[in-house]
């Protein structure tokens, strides 16, 4: 009786266990942070310009449509993640949605302490 307390506890330390962790894994998410921007407005200084979201198709990169004063414009526009955002520009991230994750970790992007 005592070996059957003994696999019970085992099992619901096990389980429990598993809960904490799926629990901690779908807490951050998996997108990382990202802004639409248009890759042909590269500026050494600022990066790239940050245009509005519906230039971005929601699966992987392609040229949108901007629409100004009545005539069509195309936008080379695309997702770019983990970037550093200022003054309408972003900078420093990356188009692959897959290497923003990894640098993450866990799914979780950018919310690592950093040592000071």
């Amino acid at each position: 009786m005592a070996e059957t307390r003994r696999r019970l506890r085992s099992s619901t330390v096990v389980l429990g266990g598993m809960g904490v962790l799926a629990a901690a894994l779908s807490a951050c998410g998996s997108d990382p942070d990202r802004r639409c921007v248009d890759r042909d407005s590269f500026d050494y200084i600022n990066g790239y310009k940050i245009v509005a979201d519906k230039n971005c198709s929601s699966g992987s990169s392609s040229a949108g449509k901007s629409r100004k004063t009545g005539k069509t414009r195309a936008v080379d526009a695309d997702w770019y993640y983990d970037a550093d955002v200022s003054g309408g520009y972003a900078d420093n991230g990356t188009f692959s949605r897959d290497e923003a994750v990894d640098r993450g970790g866990f799914g979780c992007s950018g919310s690592g302490s950093g040592g000071g």
